[in-house]
């Protein structure tokens, strides 16, 4: 699934030894369209701009790997195709030489994805089919996992819930083709898994086991979204006492601060009062005569 590198930059590899054929500049650089076979023996045919890769083009690698479509400053950027040297494909939109915005991805065994992407990677609102059993997903996907609000689609039954780091968590409920539907939800289990090695230590792992509830007609209940209202709900309610608790802490403080002056202002008077210099006794008078 990965790719293979940035393509051939040779802007950064020194003298350049392989071949060109196409236009030029008046600075003598790849200008225009043209055809390189770069030192590494893969062959670039499209445009350029001041010596890059830039607009629409075709690499291919020698290994049998192609992409086709738009560059940019010599990366993938725009929509474009690739494919792989496994036979998987992708075609969507590219941002720096990545997988990035809108796109969908055929897998060596069949498999596909068609949704959003960030970095490489499946991010967003996206949905997955597998080949082998039919089942598709359908949801969201926080860098390569499921996570989120999503729905697992089988040949006579549906799962609705939430995900957390690929696995299922939480509330949820299967609907089944026949008319009825099971709530319930998953708890994660502890359990340990052993390794290759018999030597080694087991590792826990957290298992998730499905709690069933109750058995209803259909209904448009959704459990992950009242989970996520309530999560929402949860959250906001901790901001309001956080900010309640603020604003109350800067009443309290001003209060006391009100109090502070008040008795600074009587100790600087009483202060002043004692300060202020008396009339001279009759004494003093005279003996200043």
């Amino acid at each position: 699934m990965s790719d293979l590198g940035s393509d051939f930059d040779d802007e950064d590899q020194g003298p350049y030894l392989g071949e060109y054929e196409g236009e030029r500049n008046e600075k003598d650089e790849r200008h225009g369209h043209g055809k390189a076979t770069l030192p590494n023996e893969d062959i670039y045919e499209g445009l350029y701009e001041h010596g890059k890769r830039h607009g629409q083009g075709v690499y291919k690698f020698k290994n049998g790997a192609r992409y086709t479509g738009e560059y940019k400053h010599n990366k993938k950027h725009g929509s474009g195709t690739f494919i792989y040297p496994d036979g998987s494909r992708y075609e969507g939109n590219w941002v720096d030489d990545q997988r990035h915005g809108y796109g969908l991805y055929t897998y060596p065994n069949g498999d596909i994805y068609e949704g959003e992407w960030q970095s490489h990677k499946r991010h967003g609102q996206g949905e997955y089919t597998y080949k082998e059993t039919g089942s598709k997903y359908v949801g969201t996907w926080v860098e390569g996992k499921r996570d989120g609000a999503g729905e697992l689609k089988h040949n006579n039954h549906r799962y609705q819930g939430l995900w957390v780091d690929d696995q299922t968590q939480g509330k949820g409920k299967y609907v089944f083709d026949i008319g009825c539907e099971q709530h319930g939800q998953y708890v994660p289990i502890e359990q340990n898994q052993v390794g290759d090695n018999e030597e080694e230590d087991a590792q826990p792992v957290m298992i998730p086991k499905w709690k069933a509830g109750e058995i209803t007609a259909i209904s448009q209940r959704n459990p992950a979204a009242e989970q996520l209202a309530e999560q929402r709900k949860a959250q906001e309610k901790d901001e309001d006492e956080n900010e309640d608790n603020g604003i109350e802490a800067q009443g309290e403080t001003a209060e006391n601060n009100g109090q502070m002056e008040t008795e600074d202002a009587q100790e600087g008077g009483d202060q002043d009062a004692q300060e202020e210099p008396s009339p001279p006794s009759p004494v003093a008078e005279e003996d200043a005569e």
